[in-house]
């Protein structure tokens, strides 16, 4: 099968592939605040790293939503790890609130400032990085037509790890269970690992 994804074959493919076949990608519980100080929490299923030295993640708000005004009023936010064991509050943060309202406050979650940035991370995970804005960008699409798309960048100014989750001086991502967005309603939750040597000379 093959297809231009503007005319899809919708009697064998009545639901958009796309999402489903660049999975599972990580989700970026975003935490910020308005410039009146109001918390704001949000999962994003385009995000990931994008750079180790320094560390930059992204996100891609597919729509102008709370997160990215935020950030561009504030300059910066976090990213926690949503979890298996969080994943129902994850979900419950995505419902569209009204603005000035906390997801942090509906879901129950606890906001924790951050130590160098002031938006809030989640304090049930056990992870969550501190980031600065570095840009935010309206996408476009081959013709040079806004799509509605905002990415930000962001590069990583304080990294927190529950010490529960440090064996033998590593992070150990199978024991947190993060849950990853795999297209549809469907998501994959990290249990096992496996590792490769990589090819000599590799980096």
């Amino acid at each position: 099968m093959f297809f231009r994804p503007e005319a899809r074959p919708t009697d064998r493919l009545p639901h958009d592939p796309f999402k489903a076949i660049v999975a599972p990608r990580p989700i970026g519980w975003i935490g910020s605040i308005d410039a009146e100080g109001r918390a704001n929490l949000a999962p994003y299923s385009f995000f990931n790293a994008i750079g180790s030295h320094p560390p930059l993640v992204m996100f891609s708000s597919e729509g102008l939503k709370d997160s990215v005004t935020n950030i561009r009023a504030t300059g910066e936010f976090t990213a926690s790890l949503a979890t298996w064991d969080l994943r129902h509050a994850m979900n419950a943060s995505s419902a569209p609130l009204p603005h000035g309202t906390s997801e942090f406050e509906a879901t129950g979650l606890t906001p924790v400032p951050g130590q160098i940035v002031r938006a809030p991370r989640v304090g049930e995970s056990p992870v969550a990085l501190e980031c600065r804005a570095i840009e935010i960008k309206a996408l476009v699409d081959l013709d040079g037509r806004p799509i509605g798309n905002h990415m930000v960048i962001g590069q990583v100014v304080g990294i927190h790890i529950d010490d529960a989750y440090v064996i033998a001086g590593r992070f150990d991502l199978a024991r947190a269970r993060p849950i990853t967005r795999c297209g549809y309603k469907d998501y994959a939750v990290v249990t096992e690992l496996f590792a490769l040597d990589r090819p000599p000379g590799a980096d």
